[in-house]
């Protein structure tokens, strides 16, 4: 990378017959200022993004493609990108599309390729299309996941974040009866640990982390459901134990308006809609979406392809240019996010370790 004091993003195109093209290309030529923080580089497909600065009354010439991150040039006015697969320029806005699909999901694998190689500090993220990209032969339930597969990582959660604000999910692109299930002892542990290392590499390891009830009223003394009483109080208590400050369960709908108003930097929420629902009637384009738990800081926007206004030349880039600036700031500090997850899961499988060898003694010599 050119510039050791700037960090090199990837920029990932989403799907193009969504506003993802149309919103990369406004926030690289109209937002020069993202430059002197980052050193932003594309990865997808020349001719969308060309067809998009056109759509903005830009020149196409401004898009350069670039074999590697590492001939970037980072000028104003220019698109420096890396392309992956064939074009994409015939594919339609706003229709659903087997080979954006496919593209969206290729553009992700290579940007963490990319990450793994080393050529790039961090990745943000355009939105995707999920049918489109399980019509193109990639079946995960989101970018997430699969960012968690292609870092081969199985302890991860999605943050949406606003400010100081960082609201973790046990779980997330499944339906409410399979969130219910993962609710789960193991998955709540999990993510409590990836809160607490987050907090200490952010230097708030005091800082309370509030855990929202799955039930109305947090159960309300097992009149509302027994989950919480069950698996979320005793996994409070547990983290409580390591040194993580989690408290709760709270009721959710007294939980969250307080962490909106500022009492709460930290909040655990059961499943999308607890979370993304309130965030978003709230942030709106102040907030992204934060991956923790992967080696290399990820940042996304905080909405969808937005087909309905695909092609129309009015969508808004204010989401992306957040998640790139606040990508930019993370990135240098991101390998202490890292190095403390991956020490608070080694403490954790060894303390697993050392329960396991109390309850099955070994038979004495």
């Amino acid at each position: 990378m050119n510039d050791p004091q700037v960090p090199t993003l990837a920029l990932t195109l989403g799907d193009v017959a969504g506003i993802g093209p149309e919103i990369t290309a406004r926030t690289l030529l109209h937002h020069d200022e993202l430059r002197g923080v980052s050193r932003p580089v594309v990865v997808g497909d020349a001719d969308a993004v060309r067809r998009a600065v056109e759509l903005i009354g830009e020149d196409p010439a401004a898009v350069r493609v670039v074999d590697s991150p590492r001939d970037a040039g980072n000028e104003p006015g220019t698109i420096d990108l890396v392309q992956d697969g064939p074009s994409l320029r015939a594919v339609p806005y706003g229709e659903l599309s087997a080979a954006a699909g496919d593209g969206s999901a290729r553009f992700v694998k290579r940007a963490c390729a990319l990450a793994r190689d080393g050529l790039v500090d961090g990745i943000v993220t355009a939105p995707l299309n999920k049918a489109a990209m399980h019509a193109g032969g990639h079946l995960w339930p989101g970018h997430t996941e699969l960012l968690a597969h292609e870092f081969g990582v199985e302890n991860f959660s999605l943050v949406l974040s606003a400010g100081e604000l960082y609201f973790f999910h046990l779980t997330t692109h499944v339906s409410l009866t399979e969130a219910i299930a993962g609710v789960s002892p193991a998955r709540t542990d999990n993510v409590l640990r990836l809160v607490g290392s987050f907090a200490r590499a952010l230097g708030l390891p005091e800082e309370p982390i509030g855990v929202a009830g799955l039930n109305p009223h947090a159960g309300e003394n097992r009149l509302f459901g027994d989950e919480d009483a069950d698996v979320l109080a005793p996994a409070v208590e547990r983290a409580d134990a390591a040194g993580i400050r989690a408290v709760g369960p709270l009721p959710a709908d007294a939980l969250i308006p307080a962490a909106v108003r500022g009492a709460w930097k930290f909040v655990v929420v059961c499943y999308h809609d607890q979370g993304h629902a309130p965030f978003k009637a709230v942030y709106g384009d102040d907030g992204v979406n934060i991956t923790v738990g992967l080696p290399v800081v990820r940042v996304s926007v905080d909405h969808g392809t937005a087909f309905d206004i695909a092609g129309k030349g009015v969508a808004r880039e204010a989401s992306l240019v957040l998640a790139t600036r606040r990508a930019a700031e993370l990135a240098p500090g991101w390998g202490q996010v890292w190095r403390t997850a991956q020490a608070g899961e080694a403490a954790a499988a060894t303390a697993a370790g050392a329960a396991a060898a109390v309850e099955r003694p070994g038979t004495a010599s």
